[in-house]
């Protein structure tokens, strides 16, 4: 309904309650004019509200929601499903006690190194022995040449007042002896020495080296191990016992 509509309608309700009145037989008894006014008014009014409600629908009444308890832990609904922890033992491989090796077979004898025994540009390599091998056995005091083969791996020649000369050990009465002679580089000599073994037994080693005409030693030791055996027994002589042997002296026979 409009707002003009709405505004006629107390007029119009008016006219016909004045037309009801005008038509009525005319009583006695006095009509109150603010009764009659407060009537119209209440009638009008209930009118409009009437009206309005029609219009306006009603408004939903909201549910009411529960409080929320305090101290309250609300937990999704979907369900966390727990992992499934694998537990795994590894298996510690077995560990062998160290044990030192055991040596077998023959020892290799460390290889020194030909350049660090030179002095200057001399040197000399070791090549064999020629006598008297080591382990050799000799008689108490008895004489004998060392000789060794050796070359010269210097850079210089090998003159004649270059000498052995004892490193260490005992010379066994042998003499420094001059070389003598020149020996060129890459050639190889003979040296010798003249000794007597102790008279006492027992295993003798010594070390010679080679010397320039300064004494300076150079190149690889020479050595001579020998061993000196015990006196052999000497054979005692025969023992008389003093028991004489009996012989038969003959008889003679009587002559007829």
């Amino acid at each position: 309904m409009s707002f003009a509509r709405l505004t006629l309608l107390p007029f119009l309700i008016l006219a016909m309650l004045l037309t009801a009145c005008g038509s009525a037989v005319v009583t006695s008894t006095p009509v109150d004019a603010n009764s009659i006014s407060t009537a119209l008014v209440g009638t009008l009014v209930a009118s409009l509200f009437q009206t309005q409600t029609a219009l306006v629908p009603p408004s939903p009444i909201p549910t009411p929601v529960p409080p929320t308890p305090i101290n309250t832990i609300i937990f999704p609904t979907t369900i966390i499903q727990s992992p499934t922890l694998i537990y795994y033992a590894p298996t510690l491989p077995t560990i062998t006690p160290f044990h030192s090796p055991t040596v077998t077979g023959t020892i290799p004898t460390p290889t020194v190194n030909p350049g660090s025994l030179a002095f200057g540009c001399n040197n000399l390599a070791f090549v064999r022995d020629v006598t008297i091998p080591s382990g050799t056995v000799l008689d108490p005091k008895q004489d004998f040449v060392k000789t060794w083969k050796v070359a010269n791996t210097g850079t210089c020649k090998w003159v004649y007042q270059y000498q052995l000369m004892l490193l260490s050990g005992n010379a066994f009465n042998g003499n420094t002896t001059k070389l003598g002679r020149v020996v060129d580089v890459g050639n190889w000599t003979e040296l010798s020495v003249g000794m007597g073994a102790p008279k006492n037994p027992g295993d003798y080693t010594s070390y010679w080296r080679m010397a320039d005409a300064n004494g300076n030693m150079f190149g690889a030791s020479l050595a001579v191990s020998f061993t000196v055996k015990l006196p052999s027994p000497t054979s005692a002589p025969a023992t008389d016992t003093g028991v004489p042997t009996s012989t038969d002296t003959p008889t003679p026979s009587p002559t007829p």
